[in-house]
Formats: C-alpha cells, sequence, structure tokens
C-alpha cells in the first residue's frame, strides 16, 4: 500500500503543477485521491497504450497490483474514528441498454466497493443527471456495503450540469470523499480578529485572523525560505501541513518558486516529524477561509499524457465491455472546504464520463500571505487534500 500512496502523491504534486499553470493567481483546491480513485476504476478497464498513458501519468508504474491496493487505502481510510469523520465512497451508474463485462462489474465492486446502478442514459439523461448528483449531495456508502452512512450534505451541490450527461453517454463514475476534523487545540473565538491579508506586495485584503500560542510541530527551513507547521486533529491521526514561503523585499513570488521547486521528496522530508521542532510554543496566525473550486479536468489531464482514453478513435476500454468506441468525454471534479476556529470540514466529488462513438521561547507562524496546504491521512501518508490560499475572493 505505501507504494500506491506514493503514486498517489506524485500525481496530486503532478496535477497541482498543471492546474497553476492557468491559474496562477488564483486560490485552488482539490482532493487528488478522490481523482485517483475515480481514474483508477477506469483503469481497471484500460487496455494496451491506453492503460499505459493513464498508468505512466497516475504514476502506477512501479505499484504492483494497483486495485487491491486501493481496496485496502480505502478500507483504512473509511475505518470508523469517534474523533473525526473520513470517508471515500464510490459507484458506477451505467446505461441500462449496454453490456459491460460482468469480470469489470465484479472487479470495481469487490476492489472500490462500487456497485453498478443501471440508469436510462439514452431515454432520459438529464434524470439520470439529477440522480447522480442526489448521490454526491447526500449518501456517498450504501448500508448494504458498510455498516455507517455518511452525508456530504450540500457541501458538493450539483457536481454535474445541465448537458454534461447525454444519450451517448454509457457509464458516469463517481468518487466522494468526506472529512470533518476538530482541530486537537482548537483557536479561541475571542481571538479572532480583522487582519490584512497581503496578496502581493502592493495589495492587502482584510480577513478573520485566528490566533493561539501553542507546542505545534514546527520547522525553519532557511534554505528554501519556508516555514512548516503541522496543525494536527484530535488523536493526530490526521493533520494539516502548511507550506508558508518567507515574505520578498523585492516583490517576487515566493509561492511560485516553492511550487516549481517542490517535489515529492522535498515536501516527505520538510513534514517528518522527527525533524520538526515539538517542544517549542507557536504563535499562530491562520486566517478562517471557505473555498469552493469547481475543475474540469479533460484537457489537463490530456496535456500530462493521458491522450487517448479523450479519443474515440484511440481509447481501448475493453476490459469494461466487448464493444469498442468507449471513451472518456469529461471529467468533472468539485471541492470544499471550511476552515475555522474548531476544526476543518472538507468534501470533494470526481465524476467521469464514458461516452460510446457509436450510439526559542516561541516562534512566530502568520499566514498573512500566501500559502500551501495539504491535509494527510497520517497512518498511510496519503495526501486527500490539497491547495493554495491566496487570499479572499
Amino acid at each position: 500500500m505505501e507504494g500506491l500512496c506514493r503514486a498517489n502523491s506524485l500525481f496530486a504534486l503532478d496535477l497541482y503543477r498543471a492546474l497553476s499553470e492557468s491559474n496562477a493567481a488564483g486560490n485552488m483546491f482539490f482532493s487528488p485521491l478522490s481523482i485517483s480513485a475515480a481514474l483508477s476504476m477506469v483503469y481497471l478497464g484500460a487496455r494496451g497504450d491506453t492503460a499505459k498513458e493513464m498508468e505512466k501519468v497516475l504514476s502506477f508504474r512501479s505499484v504492483s497490483d494497483v486495485h487491491s491496493h486501493f481496496e485496502r487505502l480505502a478500507s483504512t481510510i473509511n475505518k470508523p474514528s469517534a474523533s473525526y469523520i473520513l470517508k471515500l465512497a464510490s459507484r458506477l451508474y451505467g446505461e441500462k441498454t449496454f453490456k459491460f463485462l460482468t469480470e469489470y462489474l465484479d472487479s470495481t465492486l469487490k476492489l472500490y466497493h462500487a456497485d453498478l446502478q443501471a440508469v436510462d442514459f439514452i431515454g432520459e439523461s438529464d434524470k439520470s443527471r439529477q440522480l447522480i448528483n442526489k448521490w454526491v449531495e447526500e449518501q456517498t456508502e450504501s448500508e448494504k456495503l458498510y455498516e455507517k452512512v455518511f452525508w456530504i450534505k450540500d457541501k458538493i451541490k450539483d457536481l454535474l450540469q445541465f448537458g454534461v450527461i447525454n444519450e451517448l453517454t454509457r457509464l458516469v463514475l463517481v468518487n466522494a470523499i468526506y472529512f470533518k476534523g476538530t482541530w486537537m487545540y482548537t483557536f479561541e473565538a475571542f481571538n479572532t480578529r480583522e487582519m490584512p491579508f497581503k496578496i502581493n506586495q502592493n495589495e492587502h485584503r482584510p480577513v478573520q485572523m485566528m490566533y493561539q500560542k501553542e507546542m505545534f510541530p514546527f520547522r525553519d527551513i532557511p534554505e528554501y525560505e519556508l516555514q512548516v507547521l503541522e496543525l494536527p486533529y484530535k488523536k493526530e491521526e490526521l493533520s494539516m501541513l502548511i507550506l508558508l514561503p518567507n515574505e520578498t523585499q523585492d516583490g517576487s513570488d515566493n509561492l511560485l518558486k516553492l511550487e516549481s521547486e517542490l517535489t515529492l521528496d522535498k515536501l516527505l522530508d520538510w513534514t517528518k516529524r522527527d525533524k520538526m521542532s515539538m517542544h517549542m510554543d507557536i504563535e499562530v496566525h491562520l486566517p478562517k477561509f471557505k473555498l469552493e473550486v469547481e475543475t474540469s479536468l479533460s484537457k489537463k489531464l490530456q496535456e500530462m499524457g493521458m491522450s487517448s482514453v479523450f479519443q474515440d478513435t484511440k481509447s481501448d476500454l475493453t476490459g469494461m465491455s466487448r464493444q469498442s468506441g468507449l471513451f472518456i468525454s469529461a471529467v468533472i471534479h468539485k471541492a470544499f472546504i471550511e476552515v475555522n476556529e474548531e476544526g476543518t470540514e472538507a468534501a470533494a466529488a470526481t465524476a467521469v464520463m464514458v461516452e460510446c462513438d457509436s450510439f526559542v521561547n516561541f516562534q512566530s507562524f502568520t499566514a498573512d500571505h500566501p500559502f500551501l496546504f495539504f491535509i494527510r491521512h497520517n497512518p498511510t501518508n496519503s495526501i486527500l487534500f490539497l491547495g493554495r490560499f491566496r487570499g479572499p475572493s
């Protein structure tokens, strides 16, 4: 499972860089694990060059038996906890008249706990779209598969917009992830006050800045002009890690510099607990913020090298069905996060549409300028959510 977690993290950083290219100045937030899980179900049915491209982009090349490792990872993540809510769930929606291979459906059910619901994409495509959106909004686990059911509630609404599903749609693969956790040390609301957030050297915007002083895992890395802070949630099985570049005097963008130099090995090294100071009071200023980001990933995934699966004449998804001509028509992702004094609530959903072409004493950590952050599942070292905060919209 360690190999899969590393592969997922490599894909997370690759996708972060790809998305950042077209959005260098804005906020970003997504769940790389949700995207990997949804695409991995497509990869399960991919063959030939299509499979080779997907395993390269998803960094699966060095992972043996990817799908059984995903099953173990999901089981670990879905393990019930009294201190937080964390759930990952998948589901398939297939055109009722289309013949899928029994082996494929059996494997998605066994390895991803994703059962197939037959729908009428041909006759009632928009009704099918609404059905999928309802599943994402409300229930993301089947009572038949798990003892516990959880709800995203209204955090991810209208994942699929009108028109994204049509009479040519044959399969929609959906993954959803939800997290709600309380800080190990909560911020007192009476300490929160308005402060300026430095968008850049010339622009400031007001934010509600939380404050507390506590012994947090902290590391100052002078050679990279970087501070790293870990904010654990209760029981310390999950943490938010914040990478805060030092401010510059010349107006240059240190966050862009950090992103260009960032590798997985550096990220893992910078955030290792045994390299962080554990016994020093840290004065933490962290903005309260809420982000909701919707992203179409089709173009970016093709630019990253996953091209044939989006082309009806080249896609090989014959592991799903003996009928040729299946291809991905769209990959939609939507993610939400709210960070406040109590803790964090985050949710994300990914939908992949498959069509057929034929019918010291203390240290100061003040996050008052752009920073990168991610939420980590500590037992598996998995990046669940990844984002960048450049200030209030």
